[in-house]
């Protein structure tokens, strides 16, 4: 096979997708270089380069959180699934903002990541689903209804109490999988 690194870039998918294990065997030494393409003007050579630092076992959280903020969506996705596959909690406020992203893929992305993340992200979570952007209340209960954690009944009761039948989905899905499975009506 050819340099690697030149074959993520070649414009050929299948080539660029084959190469990856080969980076990824490079180890630490593929960071530096991956990290250089990932600044590219070329949104190809972006998002290659944050795919294959996503599958890295040598990339650190702090890496990926730039991406974050890319000007396009696929490099952003593709940031917050390295991040699920790389969780760490220096992530946390990046992912929460990114749970309002304009990207729907990548906003779920990011409530997946922060499941990934686990406990150190219910109390960010528990505050997203309290108020405002709907469409952010919604991947925070749901991320926290994967959670399972006793710290968001009360949150998950206020949304069941709301006019909004997505809400009210995913807190009794929430509930039941704390094991209080009991019908909830509004008074």
């Amino acid at each position: 096979m050819n340099d690697p690194l030149v074959e993520l870039t070649s414009g050929d998918d299948e080539r660029a997708e084959s190469a990856i294990p080969a980076i990824v065997k490079m180890g630490a030494a593929a960071i530096r270089p991956l990290m250089e393409l990932a600044r590219s003007g070329d949104l190809d050579s972006r998002w290659w380069a944050v795919r294959a630092l996503a599958a890295s076992h040598h990339v650190r959280t702090s890496d990926l959180i730039p991406f974050l903020a890319d000007s396009n969506p696929e490099v952003r996705a593709a940031a917050a699934l390295g991040l699920s596959h790389h969780p760490g909690a220096d992530a946390l406020p990046a992912l929460v903002k990114t749970l309002g992203d304009s990207d729907p893929l990548t906003a779920g992305l990011a409530a997946n990541a922060l499941v990934k993340l686990g406990k150190p992200a219910v109390e960010s979570l528990i505050e997203a689903a309290r108020e405002g952007d709907p469409r952010i209340r919604i991947l925070a209960l749901r991320a926290l209804t994967e959670l399972k954690d006793h710290r968001a009944i009360p949150v998950m009761m206020k949304c069941i109490e709301e006019n909004s039948a997505v809400l009210s989905y995913w807190a009794q899905k929430g509930l039941d999988r704390l094991g209080l499975d009991m019908v909830y009506i509004k008074p």
